[in-house]
């Protein structure tokens, strides 16, 4: 594969459209040398019709040759050492620090689904044996497993050029199941994209994968996408990003003659509700964290608390003096492009611009092109609950601090929200049991409900949701991180009194991939030694 200049199809490289583009170093607003031909309709169906060919043996390998090459593609990953890290960083301006912390999670991810494969419990391996002499009809054999879907379309974001992109939890999930995968780049870090495309091409040739298990194209617009969700023989997409942008893809697979999933993560303001005696108690403390939450990493999180709600008193009055006295220190700091930059800025002055809304604090020091300045402002209760445009996320150090006159009015607020990735709950016990009303109605809306913590941080373990009702997501039965991530790009199927060579191996008897058995009318669990 070659790296600069060309697109990545499978273990091929292609001249793609003629047209480039470049990135940009967002430190210095400057062009990166590096040139990438955007993908035509040609390369993208040359890729699909490759992820259509290799699905058919890559979904018929072995638990243990697809865990391989997770890891292989681990290792690949951890052998780019600095350059990788060193791409990242002129690419998107982030702290080396938090790419190595990146690196490492993408690399525990694969991992992580390796040994989830090897497991074989994602199969959900089931037999219900025939009961022929049931009354009044026999009853037949039928067993399920989970297969996989098809070629997997994934969209790299803009906010994790690791964890979240090339290599990232949706590719991941899907080499797990066994799908194949078609990445389009972010454009905002072609170079990233290519290195770790061509690490995945390099672990796919060393496993001896099938050619076009996994394509790499580029674009700077929305040509390419579009083609790719249109495809026919596309199965499912992957896409984290904004609500428009998913909203976009979901509609053109709804379109299509044949529809497909679109499993989509689209932000969130993921509200947190400041309960009364918390603040009378530690109101300094929370200030200091959530000042810290708010600006991590310039507020470019999916799960950046965007929202803070609390009744007023005397109690909130002090929090908001520790908030500003914490928040208007904090440096301005490079947002990974130019366009979520501008977008910040729109966004944030629409919202100061209502005028209800007041400005509780900024930065004292002055931002730049390209920077994002904290910001927090304030809003009553009933006038958040009317205006549609103050429950719209602003990605970036940006939070609404909004001020309820009742407890009632509190409810009405928190009712009044999307669909969230989290919901954040800062009380003492005494809270919870006041205002279980309010835990029960965040549990219907959120993916997560946090207990007195920050949403940033997402740890990648099995009990993770990193979901929520729509907007938030697409899909809320389904989470973005941890191993579940893999049921996505699966689909149950039945085999119904069929021979046992025909069966898959995990369905035939005495398997220690059966979780569960049905004999004689009563359920137990295989118990292999």
């Amino acid at each position: 594969m070659e790296i600069e200049g060309r697109n990545v199809i499978g273990f091929d490289y292609s001249s793609g459209t003629g047209l480039i583009f470049q990135g940009v170093n967002p430190t210095l607003n400057s062009l990166i040398p590096e040139q990438f031909y955007i993908a035509s309709q040609e390369d993208v169906d040359s890729a699909l019709i490759k992820a259509k060919e290799a699905f058919i043996d890559f979904s018929k390998t072995s638990l243990e040759e697809r865990a391989l090459f997770l890891e292989a593609i681990a290792h690949e990953i951890e052998v780019l050492g600095d350059v990788l890290i060193n791409k990242i960083n002129e690419e998107t301006g982030l702290s080396i620090e938090r790419i190595k912390n990146e690196r490492i999670r993408t690399i525990f991810q694969l991992h992580m689904f390796a040994e989830h494969v090897r497991s074989g419990n994602w199969l959900e391996a089931t037999i219900d044996t025939e009961l022929p002499n049931r009354k009044p009809t026999p009853k037949p054999d039928i067993r399920k497993m989970m297969f996989p879907l098809g070629p997997v379309v994934v969209f790299g974001a803009s906010n994790f050029p690791l964890a979240y992109s090339v290599a990232g939890g949706d590719t991941a999930s899907a080499f797990a199941a066994g799908c194949t995968v078609i990445v389009k780049a972010h454009p905002a870090h072609p170079g990233t994209s290519a290195l770790v495309g061509h690490a995945i091409c390099t672990a796919a040739k060393k496993s001896n994968m099938p050619n076009g298990v996994f394509s790499l194209l580029f674009d700077n617009g929305f040509v390419v996408g579009k083609a790719l969700v249109e495809h026919s023989y596309t199965a499912a997409v992957g896409f984290t990003g904004s609500l428009g942008g998913g909203r976009a893809l979901f509609d053109l697979a709804a379109k299509r003659t044949t529809p497909i999933p679109v499993f989509a993560e689209m932000g969130s303001t993921n509200p947190v509700v400041l309960l009364p005696e918390a603040l009378k108690i530690r109101a300094n403390d929370i200030a200091i964290n959530y000042a810290a939450s708010i600006t991590l990493e310039v507020g470019q999180f999916c799960t950046n608390p965007g929202l803070l709600l609390a009744v007023g008193s005397k109690h909130l009055e002090q929090f908001k003096k520790h908030l500003i006295d914490v928040f208007k220190h904090v440096n301005p700091g490079i947002m990974l492009h130019k366009g979520i930059a501008e977008a910040f800025v729109q966004k944030s002055n629409s919202v100061l611009s209502g005028s209800e809304v007041n400005l509780l604090v900024e930065s004292d020091n002055k931002s730049i092109s390209g920077q994002g300045r904290p910001i927090i402002a304030t809003v009553k209760g009933a006038e958040f609950i009317i205006n549609p445009t103050l429950h719209q996320e602003v990605f970036g150090p940006f939070s609404l601090l909004v001020e309820c006159e009742s407890v009632d009015e509190l409810y009405s607020c928190v009712k009044s929200l999307h669909g969230q990735l989290t919901g954040t709950l800062i009380g003492e016990p005494l809270d919870f049991e006041e205002h279980r009303e309010i835990v029960d109605l965040l549990q219907q809306k959120v993916g997560r409900v946090i207990f007195n913590g920050v949403p940033t941080g997402v740890e990648v373990c099995p009990s993770m949701t990193h979901g929520g009702t729509y907007p938030a997501t697409t899909d809320s039965r389904f989470t973005a991180v941890g191993v579940h991530s893999i049921k996505r790009f699966l689909r149950p199927v039945s085999f119904q009194n069929a021979p046992s060579n025909i069966l898959p191996e995990a369905l035939k008897d005495n398997n220690p991939l059966n979780l569960l058995r049905l004999i004689n009318g009563k359920y137990s669990t295989l118990n292999i030694k």
